[in-house]
């Protein structure tokens, strides 16, 4: 098949679960035999050779442009790229069977439904999330939430086949009455599917993420601090960086806690992974998460996890209370200590259950499944659109 993958961000010059996920798609699509184009802006060095498989036909929708201002989505990159990928639609897409977008930024799937009826491809959309109103008018205000808001309807209502990472999204995505099937990927995961060994952990808390408000990285550092009096010589890692690093590093200092809690930034994937698994456990204190990748990271090491419930956060469907790791339910200083201590006491036996839990869900949460069910379901939507035009 000839296949259009669209995101406005390619993996490795922008990092992100999203980035992953299609960077994945498009090699695994082209080791199969398939044609894969993918529409992106540009993120690197004109001329420069890019680091992805050159198999893979990289189209350019856009000029290099910063995507953030602050912790916020800027609006002009979206509208060049919806622009950029309307332009190419309109001059090739009749040569794709299948274009795979992602919902966000929304602009570049407005671009492929309307030009979707003039070049007959069938069109498939990742919503990796999908925001509640109140989400969108705490974001932008307002004028802009509620527009972004419609925006979204708008999307939800074009002919498609969609895919969500969490049933959160996916139950959200029908009641905003989405014209078409949706399926759930519950896998995202492309490390190894062993099971692993669980070994004693050091007296370790571990962050890490992309430090914007949502992750609330400052009510980690709190909670934390708030469980030291209760675990002798407990320590914490941060790691990750963005607009709310300095928040996070002045945290630290406002609790006195420069000689037990660190902030490092981005390390290498080996020395984080490494972390993990020696860590007592994975703090992840968001508000707002459209899957959770490290609570799976963590598991693949016997890491147990501790999560903080929000109606915005999917990743607690990946915690099974008790099993691999153990959810908050109250977004307070004090009540992450007592997860904290409460997997410190659990000690081995829960990092036991966790090693166990990723063994009988592993397949289940691999990048592999979900690739797998993306092929089907290109399949069967271009089988759907054939018998629908009497072919």
């Amino acid at each position: 098949m000839r296949i259009c993958l669209i995101y406005d961000c390619l993996y490795p010059y922008t990092v992100g679960g999203a980035e992953r996920w299609y960077r994945n798609l498009a090699e695994r699509l082209v080791a199969e035999g398939h044609e894969v184009t993918y529409l992106t802006l540009r993120q690197w060095d004109r001329g420069e050779r890019l680091d992805l498989d050159p198999r893979v036909r990289v189209v350019e929708a856009g000029p290099r442009m910063s995507l953030y201002t602050g912790d916020r989505r800027r609006i002009l990159p979206p509208l060049v790229f919806g622009a950029g990928v309307l332009w190419h639609l309109l001059r090739r897409g009749r040569s794709y069977d299948v274009v795979h977008t992602a919902s966000f930024p929304y602009f570049s799937l407005l671009a492929a439904g309307l030009t979707r009826p003039l070049a007959g491809f069938n069109l498939v959309v990742d919503w990796h999330e999908v925001w509640s109103r109140s989400y969108w008018l705490s974001y932008l205000g307002g004028v802009g939430g509620r527009a972004g808001y419609l925006v979204q309807l708008l999307c939800a209502r074009i002919p498609q086949r969609a895919f969500c990472f969490s049933r959160l999204h996916a139950g959200r995505l029908r009641e905003e009455g989405l014209r078409g099937e949706v399926t759930v990927l519950e896998g995202e995961y492309a490390g190894s599917l062993a099971t692993p060994t669980a070994v004693p952990a050091e007296p370790v808390v571990v962050f890490a993420g992309r430090m914007i408000p949502e992750k609330r990285a400052p009510l980690g550092v709190a909670g934390v601090v708030a469980a030291t009096s209760r675990i002798p010589g407990l320590r914490a890692v941060f790691y990750g960086d963005g607009p709310e690093r300095e928040a996070v590093l002045a945290a630290i200092a406002e609790h006195g806690a420069q000689e037990t809690i660190t902030a490092p930034g981005f390390v290498r994937s080996d020395e984080l992974d490494g972390a993990l698994r020696s860590a007592m456990c994975m703090l992840l204190p968001s508000s707002r998460e459209g899957y959770g990748m490290v609570v799976v990271e963590a598991s693949a090491v016997a890491t147990p996890a501790v999560v903080v419930a929000a109606p915005d956060n999917a990743a607690v469907e990946l915690v099974a209370e008790g099993l691999n790791g153990t959810i908050v339910q109250s977004p307070e200083p004090e009540a992450i200590a007592e997860a904290i201590v409460r997997v410190h006491e659990a000690g081995m036996a829960m990092r036991q259950s966790t090693a166990r839990w990723f063994a009988e869900n592993a397949q289940r949460l691999s990048l592999e499944s979900s690739l797998s069910t993306v092929l089907r379901g290109y399949v069967s939507t271009q089988e759907g659109d054939s018998r629908a035009r009497g072919q």
